[in-house]
């Protein structure tokens, strides 16, 4: 720690009561006071650290604070993997790996399960897990392709996606706050009725897009760019600036942490925790409208395996599953990292199994890691 003298932390304990205890009217001012000066002086102990969270605190603070250098690492780490990756690519298929079509290609691919990413990595900064997103996105997609759906236009087509999308996000949201389940057990059931119902809505039969704006979401092009890039970054800046520059982003990092210090600090955990599945429910609505005019279909077989990879982008991108550490950036590089290897195994003529083959070689190795850094972070 720095020898450099620090500006007294308010308070905490003092005011905050036993567990149990009533917060005082003005507990959501401190702790919005608390966050401000921790994110100042980089604290790590003291009475803010029981936060566990907020500002990067505590044995699984976030990221402000003392955990920048951390997650400045991790980033770093994750740049050089790309440079690798593009290295690796440059020496076994320079002529088709090296060009400007396959990055946008690439860019393009990590499009839709990005927007995914960023909604499953509040969810996980914030203490949970979502299995849903994929059958989520299959939903949205069937919904807003029936007949009619068409036939209200585009506008009503991506209206219905993204509606549906976060309702079902509500659903899981009011089942595991206030409903007190398993978000593992809850996001899985609604997994598997969800993809049911995409199912029985559709027959089990794609549903051709008909609308040529709504097409052209895919095929619109600016600067020689996709529009779903686009939309891409403009979901990434959005979840970037919500999760470090809000309040929501550092009550979410307080949840994850430690709950109960949250609870007492005067945050509604309930409530948090519900809105912070309904904002992975929204990304999924979004999601489903870039996937729909790719596929120029809507079909309940979308989205399949999608909570599986934007779970390993996030932990990847250095996110914990104990909640309470990561960041919207780290999960986009691990997102580019994923994207960037299917690519290299696809010029390479390598065969799906060995893809999946090696993500979960990478994703054990990255669970490995943070095992081994923070018990050093424990002993020393």
């Amino acid at each position: 720690m720095s020898d450099t003298p620090h500006a007294p932390a308010p308070d905490l304990s003092a005011r905050a009561g036993v567990p149990g205890g009533v917060p005082e009217a003005d507990e959501h001012r401190r702790v919005e006071e608390l966050a401000a000066h921790a994110a100042k002086e980089g604290v790590r102990t003291g009475p803010f650290a029981s936060l566990g969270g907020i500002g990067g605190l505590g044995g699984r603070g976030g990221g402000s604070g003392g955990g920048r250098g951390a997650g400045a690492l991790r980033h770093l780490a994750l740049v050089i993997a790309l440079g690798i990756l593009c290295g690796i690519g440059a020496v076994t298929k320079g002529s088709s790996f090296a060009t400007t079509s396959n990055m946008v290609l690439i860019l393009s691919l990590a499009a839709v399960i990005g927007v995914v990413t960023v909604g499953m990595t509040f969810v996980i900064i914030g203490g949970g897990i979502d299995l849903s997103v994929g059958a989520l996105i299959a939903l949205a997609s069937v919904w807003s392709t029936t007949t009619g759906s068409q036939a209200q236009g585009p506008a009503v087509m991506i209206f219905t996606s993204v509606l549906v999308g976060t309702l079902c996000g509500l659903l899981n949201g009011l089942l595991i706050a206030y409903g007190r389940l398993v978000a593992f057990i809850v996001t899985l059931a609604t997994m598997v009725a969800t993809r049911g119902l995409a199912e029985q809505l559709s027959d089990r039969k794609s549903q051709i897009v008909t609308a040529d704006t709504f097409l052209s979401i895919a095929e619109t092009r600016w600067l020689g760019m996709p529009l779903l890039v686009y939309i891409f970054a403009a979901v990434v800046v959005l979840g970037w600036l919500v999760l470090n520059r809000t309040t929501f982003g550092r009550r979410t990092f307080a949840v994850g942490g430690n709950p109960e210090a949250a609870r007492l600090a005067g945050i509604n955990v309930r409530l948090h925790t519900c809105l912070l599945y309904v904002v992975s429910g929204f990304c999924c609505g979004i999601a489903a409208v870039m996937l729909t005019a790719q596929a120029n279909t809507g079909a309940s077989t979308h989205g399949m395996l999608y909570e599986l990879n934007a779970i390993a982008a996030v932990v990847v991108g250095g996110t914990l599953l104990t909640g309470g550490f990561g960041s919207v950036l780290g999960s986009i590089l691990g997102v580019l990292v994923f994207t960037t290897i299917t690519d290299l195994f696809i010029l390479n003529n390598l065969t799906t199994p060995i893809q999946e083959i090696a993500q979960g070689a990478i994703i054990i190795a990255v669970l490995l890691i943070q095992r081994w850094g923070r018990g050093r972070s424990v002993t020393t």
